[in-house]
């Protein structure tokens, strides 16, 4: 008899089916705590209507362990970079085994890379260095950019715009920033990702007044799972992991805030996620 735990399953009321496809552009599915049940929580991603999902690689262990999920998966596809936190690790080796990468067809983006100063778990100096390398790198491949960027949004746009006509497209996932930097970011042609911090009452409710200037054409859905759980879920999920299967409930309240029913916002995100990472028509 096989032992039912508790993050095997989602509990009925959190099974929702909506009748857009999505795409779930930032999924840690290289964490260790997807190491049991990876098969289950695909599984239950498809069923949820999540038919495709961009696995983030932080570093170049993640990003290899991404590009083997990318070819072993369909509907799975890879970015490949290296995280600020992780910046100081930057060398040449890094560098060439990072480009190696980009030229994989399973990598759709360079990143997760960018700014990070409020943990500053790499110098300033070490995250703008490895940062500038990468941009250098998304010019040389062609590949868009996936973007972090915390407490560090004035730096991030000048950087950026010094880049702007050389790079082709950028995403700022999981933005939570305000509105000054929405709109700079903005100005600068970039996508902007939302998770599930947007349900969250204690410190993602200043985002609902800025969801409705973000343009359909620029904005994208992500879990960032296993972080992040929404906060809006009609009930208590033992274990407190997030998993693509829930990136409906994010979208449904994005949906709200922005002021259209969710099958539209849904139908959008999807064709700006198809179009901004070059994913097949039919994933």
């Amino acid at each position: 008899m096989t032992t039912a735990y508790a993050d095997d399953f989602l509990p009925e009321a959190l099974q929702f089916r909506p009748s857009a496809p999505l795409v779930d552009i930032g999924a840690n599915l290289t964490h260790e705590s997807f190491g049991r049940d990876l098969e289950a929580v695909i599984q239950r991603a498809l069923a949820a209507q999540v038919t495709s999902m961009i696995v983030t690689g932080t570093d170049l262990a993640h990003a290899e362990q991404a590009v083997e999920l990318a070819k072993q998966y369909p509907g799975l596809y890879a970015t490949a970079g290296v995280h600020p936190h992780d910046a100081s690790q930057w060398d040449a080796g890094l560098e060439r085994a990072m480009a190696a990468l980009h030229a994989l067809p399973e990598v759709v983006a360079v990143g997760e890379c960018g700014l990070d100063f409020n943990r500053n778990f790499s110098t300033p100096q070490e995250q703008e260095r490895a940062f500038e390398a990468q941009l250098a790198l998304a010019v040389e491949s062609g590949l868009p950019l996936f973007l972090h960027e915390r407490d560090a949004g004035q730096r991030m746009r000048e950087i950026l715009h010094a880049w702007r006509d050389d790079i082709s497209h950028a995403v700022v996932h999981c933005f939570t920033a305000d509105r000054d930097t929405l709109f700079g970011y903005l100005d600068l042609d970039l996508h902007i990702g939302l998770t599930g911090w947007i349900c969250d009452e204690r410190r993602g409710h200043h985002l609902r007044s800025l969801v409705s200037d973000i343009p359909l054409e620029r904005l994208m859905v992500e879990t960032d799972c296993p972080y992040l759980l929404p906060r809006n879920l009609p009930t208590k999920l033992k274990g407190r992991r997030h998993e693509p299967a829930l990136l409906p409930w994010i979208v449904r309240e994005i949906a709200q805030w922005h002021g259209i029913n969710e099958t539209e916002l849904g139908n959008a995100t999807t064709q700006t996620a198809k179009r901004f990472f070059r994913l097949p028509a039919e994933s």
